[in-house]
């Protein structure tokens, strides 16, 4: 069954800037620079959704320089995506049970 870590962090991917920026993480790593030109967004805001992210501990930072490079950490996706998986099994499980009204 999800915890509440888990429905925090399903709140934090339900953003669809924050979903727009894991998922072009997924594909690299990337600076704010690269992530401000591939997502449109404003500087304060995009830095503002990547503390979410840091936060709930879906991103990762790496500093190079002047710059502050961004990578996704799988194994915190991989934990929800167990969590789920478990939720779906469990439902396919159960698909006859019904419980009787009084």
């Amino acid at each position: 069954m999800l915890t509440s870590v888990d429905a925090d962090l399903l709140r934090v991917l339900a953003d669809p800037l924050r979903l727009r920026i894991v998922t072009l993480l997924a594909r690299e790593t990337l600076c704010t620079t690269h992530l401000v030109e591939e997502t449109g967004a404003r500087q304060t805001n995009l830095s503002n959704h990547l503390k979410v992210l840091r936060e709930a501990g879906v991103v990762e930072t790496e500093p190079c320089g002047r710059f502050t490079y961004y990578r996704l950490r799988p194994d915190v996706l991989e934990a929800l995506s167990g969590g789920l998986a478990g939720l779906a099994a469990s439902a396919r499980t159960h698909a006859d049970s019904k419980r009787a009204c009084p």
